[in-house]
């Protein structure tokens, strides 16, 4: 990788010497409490200004639940959590994603920084990963050091490097990852994890970010935030103080022993590795304008458009696949395709009849899950061999908005079947179908997926859908896509991709036209089942949604 130049950095400042009473050695000996608040108000005092708008940090845990992933700019929404990222014909990833390393201090504004780069960088998927999630789980007798500040959190020991360096694998491969939340009152993991996807950019940030051989062997970019220890240790104290619910004397005592040790030990050698050191943190623009234009460079490089026409050119004149099943087209089948292809039919009969299509397709996508011999007794009592499912439970996903419409089908033949949503547009600049809104159920990995989209053409949208599930380890022998119509484009492309999922449908037309729509087709399903205004070139797809 071109790394920027170290003498692209800003010139260093000089340190201002430290104010009368900031010293580490005076502060310990003025420990008298005062109330958490007030010590906190009164150390703002000794920090330089901040921009004007910009609120203060606060985390009292690693990851905050309550808070959607979203970071919103002057310019755009920026989706933190991530996404998966672009896949090709074979539904494989074609490129990594481009990790930033960033090190420092403890409160040398690393987080800061980091929400600088991604505002300026302004690329719509962003993950941004703290290391402070992976402490490792301390036991009783480390626990009740750590309550008595006598545990050493600034210890290269006391981070999960195992798990730190298989997530941000996952997440350079697109694969979502399940991300511990760390309570930092606590000094414990909480139960519940944050799922974490993989992104264009994603930001690594925390003291030990290059303290790890292998770890340094993911990052494509590592940089350096050097911040004054006297601003760092105020920093420190207020935060410790007014959000950890911890005394200024606890804070002391651990800054003195561990933290300030463990930066000349194990933080500050690290320097020498990073690509650029950014002198002041947050205050060195000039240092983040050159990151940016760096990335921006690298990211133009990796890009990848969604070639549509490789999608259609791939598999012409194959064979269908025989993971591909289309209900059998009878007189009443087909009776139901005229009335509901005719763009003079109403709306109400557009329903009715889409409706009965739905649950035929899914009535007949049921008898290829697994089934099991079975003996029941009858009221006769006599004894009864029949079959019952095999599986542990069925779960309904579909892909917004037209998928939506087939759950009421799907409700009506499986009791107490749990249903998910996917939300899929295609992005209007590059092409390429990127992932919105995501809500699966937990424990999804052992069911039987029902994936339901009303139409599929390219194929593009039902293989990011698909992928999206593989990434949260549902078997792909488990997936089931349904559909009341396909192009044989959309057939091949997801059978060669995801050659174990089943594909099920009520019928497949052969061509698309040059937008990428069914010919002869069926129209805007969702336009014409929810009786929206139609799109100007009566594509087959929803507007401003992904085709596919």
């Amino acid at each position: 990788m071109a790394a920027l130049p170290a003498s692209a950095e800003a010139p260093r400042p000089v340190p201002p010497p430290p104010a009368a009473g900031d010293e580490p050695d005076r502060l310990e000996g003025k420990s008298e409490d005062r109330g958490g608040s007030s010590n906190a108000e009164s150390l703002d005092r000794l920090l330089p200004p901040v921009g004007a708008g910009r609120s203060p940090r606060k985390r009292t845990t690693s990851q905050c639940k309550s808070e959607p992933p979203l970071l919103r700019t002057s310019k755009r929404t920026i989706y933190t959590a991530g996404r998966p990222p672009w896949y090709n014909e074979h539904g494989t990833q074609s490129k990594e994603a481009f990790a930033i390393g960033l090190g420092g201090g403890s409160a040398s504004g690393k987080t800061t920084v980091a929400r600088m780069i991604i505002e300026a960088l302004d690329v719509p998927w962003v993950v941004l990963l703290s290391m402070d999630s992976f402490y490792k789980v301390l036991t009783r007798q480390q626990q009740e050091q750590a309550a008595h500040n006598n545990f050493n959190f600034d210890h290269p020991d006391a981070f999960d490097f195992d798990l730190i360096i298989s997530t941000l694998k996952k997440l350079k491969q697109g694969k979502s990852v399940k991300v511990p939340i760390y309570d930092f009152t606590t000094h414990s993991r909480k139960k519940d994890w944050k799922t974490l996807y993989g992104a264009n950019v994603i930001i690594f940030e925390g003291i030990m970010a290059f303290a790890d051989k292998t770890l340094l062997e993911l990052l494509d970019m590592k940089i350096f935030v050097d911040t004054d220890s006297d601003i760092r240790l105020v920093r420190r104290l207020r935060r410790d103080i007014s959000e950890r619910g911890r005394d200024i004397e606890g804070v002391i005592k651990q800054y003195n022993k561990f933290v300030k040790p463990a930066f000349d030990q194990y933080i500050q050698p690290t320097m020498r590795v990073a690509d650029i050191v950014v002198p002041r943190g947050s205050g060195n623009t000039v240092a983040i304008d050159l990151i940016v234009q760096h990335v921006h460079s690298q990211l133009e490089e990796r890009k990848l458009r969604w070639d549509l026409a490789a999608l259609a050119s791939a598999h012409q004149c194959h064979p269908l696949p025989r993971t591909l099943s289309v209900l059998k087209s009878t007189p009443q089948v087909r009776g139901m395709h005229t009335i509901i292809r005719d763009r003079e039919t109403s709306r109400d009969e557009f329903i009715f009849y889409s409706k009965r299509l739905m649950r035929l397709l899914i009535e007949h996508a049921l008898s290829f899950l697994p089934f099991q011999d079975c003996v029941v007794q009858t009221p006769q009592g006599q004894d009864y061999s029949g079959k019952c499912y095999a599986g542990k439970q069925i779960t309904g996903v579909s892909i917004l908005r037209a998928g939506e419409t087939m759950e009421p089908a799907l409700r009506a033949v499986c009791k107490d079947v749990r249903i998910g949503t996917i939300l899929i547009q295609t992005n209007q600049l590059t092409g390429e179908p990127e992932l919105h809104y995501l809500r699966l159920p937990k424990d999804i990995s052992d069911d039987h997926v029902i994936l339901m989209d009303c139409t599929v053409s390219t194929g593009a949208a039902a293989m990011m859908a698909v992928r999206v599930l593989l990434d949260h380890d549902v078997p792909e022998d488990k997936i089931f896509l349904l559909s009341l119509l396909m192009a044989e484009m959309g057939v091949h492309s997801v059978a060669y991709a995801f050659p174990r999922v089943r594909i099920i449908t009520t019928a497949v037309d052969k061509r698309v036209n040059d937008l990428f729509r069914i010919i002869p087709g069926i129209g805007n399903f969702g336009d014409r089942y929810f009786g929206t205004d139609a799109v100007p070139d009566g594509s087959d797809e929803e507007e401003g949604g992904s085709v596919g």
